[in-house]
């Protein structure tokens, strides 16, 4: 499997028209071993994957993620939700994207990873990544790696995203890490606006 990384550039995607990212986590218990090692584990750990619609003027104007799970109300660009634990094996959270479905004014698509909510933070989780699916073929099968940067500080972080060129599309690892205030979408779409 391959790993992307920002030193990549712009990947095309060329035949592909179903674009899936999953992302996932697992909990630590930091540096608390024993019982409240263990404690900590079984709560688990919420962080939130969104996928923010920009238009032409990389301004946001839709997002998916938490309790929005269909963008454009068209089935184009949704989320499975929120999880809240990151326990279990697998995708915690996922993005799908019909491209060739997302209407013509969204230029892009950035996929972020936050600790949005008061209380959370990447310290409390590890194993953080992205995995890229190709679900052209009517299954989704990964087909790329992308690895966010744990270095840093800030509460989120523009993973990857996905450009509108010409009647194609392409990836680009972003992979930075920034603050928003927790709890405020409006923080986290502004955030959305420098990537």
């Amino acid at each position: 499997m391959t790993t992307l990384t920002k030193g990549d550039g712009a990947n095309d995607l060329s035949g592909i028209t179903i674009l899936g990212m999953g992302l996932s986590w697992d909990t630590t218990g930091g540096s608390s071993g024993g019982l409240l090692g263990y404690a900590k584990r079984r709560r688990g750990v919420d962080l939130d994957a969104f996928g923010i619609l920009l238009d032409q003027d990389g301004q946001p104007v839709r997002y998916v993620g938490l309790d929005v799970t269909d963008a454009m109300d068209d089935g184009s660009v949704t989320s499975t939700g929120d999880n809240q634990t990151g326990k279990g094996d697998g995708d915690d959270e996922f993005i799908r994207m019909e491209l060739n479905r997302i209407p013509a004014h969204i230029s892009a698509v950035l996929i972020t990873i936050a600790a949005f909510k008061k209380g959370t933070s990447f310290e409390k989780a590890a194993k953080v990544s992205c995995k890229v699916y190709d679900g052209t073929g009517g299954t989704m099968d990964v087909v790329a790696d992308i690895w966010p940067s744990l270095l840093g500080t800030g509460n989120a972080i523009a993973v990857a995203k996905a450009v509108r060129a010409g009647t194609s599309w392409t990836l680009e690892v972003v992979n930075t890490r920034g603050n928003v205030e927790q709890g405020s979408i409006q923080a986290l779409l502004r955030f959305a606006m420098n990537h």
